[in-house]
């Protein structure tokens, strides 16, 4: 007897799912015997994102983007023109995606998102689950009074409702809140993978996928 078991239309099907980016290509995978997958847990997202730096580093690629969400992902790749193996969904787990690069270094990572979540990595905090912590709007308000902000913008930002709200308040002004953002970010980041041959970038979206914030490459480890 012979027995083949087969997935009709399965490369075309494949394109339409996240399996480039763990090194399956060509088809989909048959999982165990039931094909039945829990998709959604902490643990099984922070793997996913463990197996897709394994593939990129596999892949030969120096330099890898992680991104809090669907709209980030798809601005930092039309901003570089990276292929599908190298982005990595950390969704809110920004401090399980460096701590495994610290482990398994790529030459540049590039840290994308939200303005509210990377204001919160810009806090220090490495998990951005609106459960771990809220966007502190006095830190706000103190770095964009640092970005030359009015006393008048420093307590709107104080009083507004969420950060992208703040982020109006500062566009407005002609104030760049982002880039103040992003380089308290980049910081964060670079604590984590210090002393490692890594560059750490952080760009920052709005919700229509416009960069409204921007720190540049900066070397986290020691003098090559």
């Amino acid at each position: 007897m012979e027995v083949e078991i087969a997935i009709p239309n399965g490369a075309s099907l494949a394109e339409k799912t996240l399996n480039g980016r763990l090194g399956i290509v060509g088809g989909l995978s048959i999982l165990g015997t039931t094909g039945i997958v829990v998709p959604y847990s902490c643990a099984a997202w922070i793997h996913s994102i463990h197996r897709g730096i394994d593939v990129a580093r596999a892949c030969g690629l120096e330099h890898i983007a992680a991104s809090t969400g669907n709209t980030s992902e798809a601005a930092i790749q039309k901003m570089y023109g990276l292929p599908e193996t190298a982005l990595i969904d950390m969704g809110d787990f920004v401090g399980g995606t460096l701590k495994y690069v610290n482990g398994h270094p790529v030459a540049r990572v590039t840290i994308a998102g939200g303005v509210a979540k990377m204001t919160k990595l810009a806090q220090g905090l490495l998990d951005l689950h609106s459960k771990r912590g809220t966007v502190d709007l006095e830190a706000l308000a103190k770095l964009a009074e640092d970005a030359g902000g009015s006393a008048d913008l420093r307590a709107r930002i104080r009083s507004a409702n969420t950060a992208a709200e703040a982020f109006g308040h500062a566009r407005a002004e002609n104030i760049a809140l982002g880039d103040k953002v992003a380089r308290a970010a980049r910081d964060t980041a670079a604590k984590v993978v210090a002393g490692k041959p890594i560059d750490i970038e952080v760009v920052v979206f709005d919700r229509d996928g416009n960069r409204v914030g921007h720190a540049p490459f900066a070397h986290a480890g020691p003098s090559r």
